[in-house]
């Protein structure tokens, strides 16, 4: 028998993690690339906060729409070849961004039917992508294979905003499109390399009733729910990345570079949480730290929302990043656990759902916000209703506040009649 102090092998040894990774990782680097460019160029053009929370309402409505629907077809088709097709059609909005660019085209709109287009794909992606770890990694793997999922995203993360900033400085907004294009063209590349297939997890009929089984899953699932709903409601109110523009030009008196540095900023931070966790996992009282956690990202939000200083503005975001992330692994952990893989692409869907309407619906609150009160002031009030949530959930989900160790507390979540018991083999 192996001692428990012997070095464990690899987990890259498995090669489709590995294209797996340097999917994610390019995908990422292409999406926040992106991202800096368009809120630049949107704020731009239109000195307009709103017009800058239009850009996450364009991208969260389409996701609500589909959303759901992604994750029973996630459960249903191959999905490796769901991913393929969404990261293709994120690549057509990248080379529609570039046409906008080179054809010095004035009309926000334009942007804004991208985004669209780009939701719609996420809504499919987001689901299958969540779904298919677990078929990369053996079982026993499936904890580091999440923490090493959480760090590339975070690496992305950090990288993506800066070098978008660097571009846009250096080439405009048609440098940033150019660089997020050739990246979603090499992220098909792997995603066509993968030899995983998934087949059909589930063979439940296509209806009303199935694609609703995720919800009614996460309903069922008090610990969860309370998970899901907080750091929904908490980013929601508290998250400030739409205004990151104007507080760039406007309030710190910087320029793309300085963008990027703030958008850098709160993954810096959570990476820098990923790594400690995949040494040292969280351990006892579990759900106390997400409560704290939840509030320090208050907290934090409400200094960077008064900063006038670079350099403060920076360290606020990125402990903010780094508090949110002991919610992220929290969530995703009770997640995994509690779901059997027949369920895996609906119940992530919910959850995607939750973090889509806590970002892009959270950017058009700011925006919205920003343009009738101020940016400052949206940031402050947006922060201090995050402290509201904590206090407001410890009520609400006292269970959620005593869980100390994750596995087993999602272990023992009674399973909904519609689902099979966890750990259960795939229906045939």
């Amino acid at each position: 028998m192996a001692s428990p102090d012997a070095p464990r092998p690899s987990i890259f040894r498995h090669r489709d993690f590995r294209l797996y990774q340097l999917t994610r990782l390019c995908a990422v680097l292409a999406v926040q690339i992106e991202s800096v460019a368009i809120g630049w160029q949107v704020y731009e053009m239109t000195g307009s906060a709103l017009a800058l929370g239009y850009t996450g309402l364009a991208q969260f409505l389409p996701f609500l729409a589909f959303c759901l629907i992604g994750g029973q077809v996630a459960d249903r088709v191959d999905r490796r070849i769901i991913l393929a097709v969404c990261q293709s059609v994120m690549l057509l909005c990248s080379l529609l961004l570039l046409v906008f660019s080179l054809g010095h085209i004035r009309d926000v709109r334009f942007v804004y039917g991208v985004l669209v287009l780009f939701g719609t794909a996420r809504a499919f992606y987001s689901p299958a992508g969540s779904a298919l770890t677990p078929r990369l990694v053996p079982p026993e793997e499936l904890s580091r294979a999440v923490a090493i999922n959480s760090t590339t995203w975070q690496v992305a993360t950090i990288a993506g905003p800066a070098v978008g900033g660097i571009l846009y400085g250096w080439a405009g907004a048609t440098g940033a499109y150019v660089g997020s294009a050739s990246l979603c063209a090499l992220t098909v590349v792997w995603i066509l390399s993968l030899k995983v297939r998934t087949g059909r997890a589930s063979s439940e009929r296509f209806s009303l009733s199935t694609v609703l089984a995720g919800l009614r899953f996460v309903r069922r699932q008090k610990l969860l729910l309370g998970s899901i709903t907080m750091d929904l409601f908490a980013v929601l109110l508290g998250g400030a990345v739409a205004l990151l523009p104007i507080y760039a030009r406007d309030v710190l008196h910087t320029g793309p570079w300085g963008l990027g540095l703030l958008r850098s900023a709160p993954a810096a931070g959570a990476a820098v949480v990923a790594v400690l966790l995949a040494l040292r996992p969280l351990g006892g009282r579990a759900g106390w730290k997400m409560f704290a956690s939840v509030a320090i990202f208050g907290a934090a939000t409400l200094v960077f929302g008064v900063s006038h200083s670079l350099p403060l503005s920076i360290v606020a975001l990125a402990v903010a990043g780094a508090a949110d992330m002991v919610s992220v692994v929290v969530r995703h952990t009770l997640e995994l656990v509690a779901t059997p893989d027949d369920m895996r692409g609906r119940v992530g869907a919910v959850n995607m759902m939750c973090v889509g309407a806590s970002n892009e619906l959270g950017e058009f609150r700011a925006g919205a916000f920003a343009e009738h009160l101020g940016a400052v002031p949206a940031v402050v009030a947006g922060a201090v209703g995050t402290l509201g949530v904590v206090a407001l959930w410890a009520w609400l989900f006292p269970e959620l506040w005593r869980v100390d160790q994750l596995e087993a507390a999602a272990a023992r979540e009674p399973q909904p009649e519609d689902a099979e018991p966890v750990g259960a083999a795939p229906s045939p």
